[in-house]
């Protein structure tokens, strides 16, 4: 029997990875103009990184978490989100000891165990950014920008952004008593999960999707009337900052993030084209998870793009897909051994062509047949003959016309056919 991918996992194939390349260099790009460094942090932690930072009662934690039990007794977890690990490294490594702030990217696979759905995996793939050490309302916007920013040079265009304020533990406490006192009316109406989300976390309630229990949260009381001074003047200020840059977005004060760290500043960028699960990207500000791992007051901000949401999104937009970095050149042999023309295939190579050459010993018909197929442009028809006069048969596929070219000179007369071609 064969053996499949474990469900909620993919193969990416070829075909596919001109996206996902396309991906990964406008994550480089853009976080070079804004000035954000790279960080790889390893695919698994110790757990209670997770269950510290993350929190105890989250979906995360509590459902969704791979978590195992090494050969050294040890309790590990496969990554299911990227800030914690990159806080971690943060302190570990003393990055606080460098120029603040501190600006940093990730991408690589995340893990949890959910109910596969379109652009939903079970391992997936983030983009994220990170910032420690700054307050300023500025940064948030940035951060914002930033995300904004990427989406448009992917060629995104139907998004938009909405933002709200989690406060903090001081607001949350007093709200917390509000909110639990309004569901209370509410309780029979809710769905399984928001029924043991209200005593374990509320909050999570107002981000449930299911329509019965957004129906019952018309009169919910909302944070946002319960902020405390310096979270109010915060979100405030970070509105105001987008305001000022001309940045579209909508206050939704529902909307809440599902990890404990969150504080102040809370966003989300929704795609339509995707339908209920909308968000391409949520973020936030989280000012007390250094501490919370053990570390200094130092306060964080960022988010996380899902890359296989957002390849989903370009889809729906119908964005043209990524030209393939397609074989320029192919050597087809006649009369010559395999080696020889691997010699010349290397040649070419080497001066900044993407060739090829045959392995199959097929006839000259079906070596450039395959070329055709393949969609390689020219094709270098190498024969005994033509070896010993120290030339190759350069043909255009295109229209079949057919050029004699002295072998020292091959590589250069190519690369102006293909510049000109251009």
């Amino acid at each position: 029997m064969l053996t499949r991918v474990p469900r909620g996992t993919r193969d990416i194939l070829p075909e596919e990875a001109a996206w996902w390349q396309l991906l990964e260099e406008k994550i480089r790009t853009t976080c070079k103009l804004f000035g954000y460094q790279e960080i790889r942090t390893p695919v698994f932690e110790h757990t209670e990184l997770f269950t510290r930072s993350v929190g105890e009662v989250t979906d995360i934690v509590a459902k969704e978490m791979y978590t195992f039990t090494d050969r050294g007794d040890r309790q590990l977890t496969l990554r299911p989100e990227g800030t914690a690990s990159v806080a971690r490294a943060y302190l570990e490594n003393n990055l606080q000891a460098k120029a603040q702030p501190v600006k940093l990217y990730y991408t690589g696979p995340m893990f949890r165990y959910d109910r596969p759905q379109a652009g939903r995996y079970r391992q997936f793939h983030q983009f994220g950014v990170e910032v420690f050490g700054s307050q300023d309302a500025a940064v948030d916007a940035e951060v914002i920008l930033l995300a904004l920013f990427f989406f448009s040079a992917l060629g995104l265009k139907e998004f938009s952004l909405q933002v709200n304020s989690v406060g903090c533990p001081r607001c949350r406490g007093p709200y917390r008593g509000k909110l639990q006192e309004y569901l209370k009316e509410q309780l029979s109406g809710l769905c399984s999960d928001c029924a043991e989300r209200y005593e374990k976390n509320p909050l999570r309630v107002l981000d449930c999707k299911k329509k019965s229990c957004q129906g019952l949260l018309a009169g919910v009381p909302l944070l946002t009337d319960s902020l405390c001074h310096e979270c109010e003047e915060h979100f405030k200020a970070v509105c105001g900052a987008l305001d000022e840059l001309g940045v579209e977005y909508e206050i939704n004060p529902r909307l809440v993030r599902g990890l404990d760290y969150y504080t102040k500043t809370a966003f989300e960028i929704i795609s339509p084209a995707l339908g209920a699960q909308s968000s391409i990207c949520g973020g936030g500000r989280y000012d007390n998870l250094i501490a919370t791992i053990g570390g200094p007051d130092i306060p964080g901000i960022g988010f996380a793009v899902g890359i296989e949401r957002v390849l989903l999104a370009l889809q729906k937009e119908n964005v043209p897909a990524p030209a393939e970095n397609a074989t320029a050149v192919f050597v087809a042999r006649a009369g010559v051994s395999s080696v020889q023309a691997l010699q010349l295939t290397m040649e070419l190579r080497r001066a900044g062509l993407p060739a090829e050459t045959d392995f199959l010993g097929r006839s000259l018909k079906a070596q450039l047949k395959y070329a055709d197929k393949k969609g390689i442009r020219y094709a270098v028809l190498l024969g005994a003959e033509e070896l010993q006069k120290g030339q190759a048969a350069v043909r255009d596929m295109r229209d079949g016309t057919q050029q004699a070219v002295d072998l020292p000179g091959l590589a250069d007369y190519l690369a102006a056919q293909l510049k000109e071609a251009e």
